[in-house]
């Protein structure tokens, strides 16, 4: 009886370890199926994605292979990440007792590498799925790209393109759904427990992340768009809704600037924005001397002096022309085409890809002025509208893309620019190289051509200390000989003008406008050629010296300094009068005494004229601006001295005295070089 009931009792008590042990052993045959599970459909899935890179994509020639990038996007980068995931999980099958927390180590390793390349494909998936419903509305198109994708994926059925383009986008959901299954048949007391529970979230935040990007590119590919819109259609746009935000934002904007409210301050933003608008300016100045540069090459390819009469007998010129015109017609021109594909085409591009940024932070700005507004409407009032609070999702979707993806397009842009300035130094040496050779023939005719370098170096040098002491003359002489700057011509009635001044500011503070000055900003003055203007202050009011306040007589504003020159004052016809009337009344003097007053135009044989005139009779001759006059007398019959006696291509008349300048002197550059 005792051993029955010691029996009966331990059959009471080894009844649950039997169940425990059991239900042990079916979780442990679901953790064992749900890994197969997993390493199982990786294995189908990387199989599609390999056949959707290679036999699907390279038979779809018929489309443009824009559309086979938007269409497939990374996924060669796909395939090599998931390439690598499921050989570390296939190897985890040799370590069966480690397999499940090894499954949970390699996608915490995989975490961020998933992310990074789902994040870009899920990024273009909305745009796959315009190009495909394209393809739907051209029958004959879509057939052919049925028959295709049937022939290598019978699986994907009608759905066709559909089918393929939406697998990875559920193989990255799906991954958080089987380590979820793995690790509900995974015990809790054990060492891999924990480690799939932290795999498992690091997945969930992975689609998560994934989610969130794809919204923030939604977002940024509404204003990244720019749309070149007429005057007519822009006005069409506007509406009371649009004239509301701007005026917010106009109102927010000046709050800030008259600081009555606080203004967001964003450094890690701010410095992006600064780097990016510095890889800009570099890009937009190296465009514009790459066109100049792209010009001045067009304009050397149509001058052709090779084929001029040099008038040189043999020799050397022989070889010249050869070498010219054989440049001409095959090095120069493979040049220009080289470097117009693989610089300027290049460079293009990269100033485009920039507008699309450029615009993002111009709109980010607006968004900014709509957050910092509903900010503070959520402090005072404490709730929002739909609209309001949509608005600040906006913003910060906008400012969390550009402060993560700025770094890296600013990057890409820096080399971007890089490549094509080596490209170009690279064309550079490439062709001097190419000249070189191809001028090895014409380099021995050079009368120097068997001195070795140094003895040629010496050769040179030689020369240039001979000649250093002429060259010191020369310049020398040179400074001697400068003649005095030309004093431009008043223009017509300007002496009343020129007196105001010089009798309120004086002789020394009158300057002459050299050349034509077009005022850019509110207080620049237009000036013509000629003008007499009074010196007020010799810079602007922020310091700078090349821009000058000056005084019209009628209006002030600033000139460039560089159009200004001292204006040497000529006495005036009142005065010149008055010196000569003492001498109107001797009659018996010689010619020489009873001599004309000083004229405004010095007597001299040859003057410009400045200054176009018609002839109103036949006592007056006509000019042309530039024409050159020889003046016959300086003054009229009467004495005159406001028009001259001039001869103009044979003819001879009267013309305006303040119609000419004096001609450049050739006698002051009569020097010749030193002996």
């Amino acid at each position: 009886m005792t051993n029955h009931g010691d029996d009966a009792l331990s059959s009471r008590t080894g009844a649950p370890d039997g169940d425990d042990r059991l239900s042990e052993d079916r979780s442990l045959v679901q953790q064992r199926l749900a890994v197969r599970e997993l390493i199982d459909t990786e294995v189908s899935y990387l199989h599609v994605l390999q056949l959707c890179a290679s036999d699907i994509r390279s038979r779809l020639q018929q489309l443009p292979q824009g559309d086979l990038d938007v269409l497939f996007s990374n996924i060669d980068d796909i395939i090599k990440v998931n390439r690598r995931l499921l050989h570390d999980l296939q190897e985890t099958a040799s370590r069966e007792e480690e397999q499940v927390q090894l499954i949970g180590n390699a996608f915490l390793e995989f975490q961020e590498e998933l992310e990074q390349v789902y994040k870009v494909y899920c990024a273009s998936y909305e745009q796959a799925l315009l190009l495909v419903e394209t393809y739907r509305k051209e029958p004959e198109l879509q057939r052919e790209i049925q028959g295709i994708i049937e022939a290598v994926l019978p699986q994907a059925g009608p759905s066709g393109l559909s089918f393929l383009l939406v697998i990875p986008l559920q193989r990255i959901t799906k991954y958080p759904l089987l380590l979820q299954k793995i690790l509900e048949n995974t015990l809790p007391d054990t060492s891999a427990y924990a480690v799939l529970q932290r795999a498992t979230s690091a997945l969930q935040d992975v689609v998560t992340n994934i989610n969130e990007y794809k919204r923030r590119k939604e977002v940024a590919s509404k204003y990244t768009k720019v749309e070149p819109l007429s005057l007519r259609e822009r006005l069409a746009r506007i509406n009371t809704h649009t004239l509301s935000k701007k005026t917010t934002r106009l109102s927010q904007l000046l709050k800030q600037e008259a600081g009555l409210v606080p203004r967001t301050e964003d450094k890690e933003f701010d410095d992006l924005e600064e780097r990016f608008h510095w890889v800009s300016l570099c890009v937009t100045e190296l465009k514009s001397n790459m066109a100049a540069y792209l010009d001045n090459l067009e304009a050397f390819l149509r001058f052709w002096p090779q084929d001029c009469n040099l008038e040189i007998p043999g020799g050397p010129v022989v070889q010249y022309c050869y070498l010219a015109r054989d440049l001409q017609l095959q090095a120069f021109p493979e040049f220009k085409q080289q470097l117009e594909a693989q610089v300027w085409q290049p460079l293009c591009s990269l100033a485009k890809t920039l507008a699309g940024p450029q615009n993002l932070i111009k709109k980010r700005l607006d968004k900014l002025l709509d957050f910092e507004r509903v900010e503070e409407k959520l402090l005072e009032v404490g709730s929002v509208t739909y609209e309001e609070e949509a608005a600040r999702h906006t913003y910060q979707a906008l400012n969390s893309l550009l402060v993560a993806e700025l770094p890296q397009f600013n990057q890409l842009a820096m080399r971007w620019l890089g490549q094509i300035l080596c490209t170009f130094v690279t064309l550079q040496r490439d062709l001097a190289k190419q000249v070189l050779q191809r001028a090895e023939d014409s380099l021995a005719q050079l009368p120097h051509h068997h001195l070795s370098e140094p003895a040629f170096r010496k050769l040179v040098e030689d020369a240039l200390g001979q000649t250093s002491h002429q060259l010191h003359s020369f310049q020398e002489n040179f400074e001697k000989v400068l003649p005095p700057p030309t004093t431009q011509p008043l223009l017509p009635g300007a002496e009343r003008q020129v007196q105001a001044l010089l009798s309120k500011y004086g002789p020394g503070k009158l300057y002459q406008v050299t050349s034509n000055v077009s005022g850019a900003g509110t207080l620049d003055l237009t000036l013509p050629r000629g003008h007499i203007v009074a010196l007020l202050q010799n810079k602007d009011t922020k310091g700078n010296s090349s821009r000058w306040l000056v005084d019209t007589g009628g209006h002030r504003g600033y000139v460039p300094a560089g159009k200004l020159e001292v204006y040497h004052v000529v006495p005036s016809e009142e005065e010149l009068r008055g010196q000569a009337r003492p001498h109107r009344d001797f009659q018996h003097q010689t010619p020489e005494s009873t001599s004309a007053p000083v004229p405004s135009v010095p007597t001299v044989t040859q003057v410009v004229a400045m200054y176009p005139f018609v002839a109103r009779s036949s006592h007056e001759v006509s000019l042309q601006a530039g024409q050159r006059v020889t003046v016959l007398e300086a003054q009229d019959k009467k004495g005159n001295p406001e028009w001259s006696l001039v001869e103009v291509n044979g003819q001879r008349g009267y013309v305006p005295s303040s119609f000419l300048a004096r001609a450049p002197s050739p006698a002051p550059w009569g020097w010749s070089l030193p002996s």
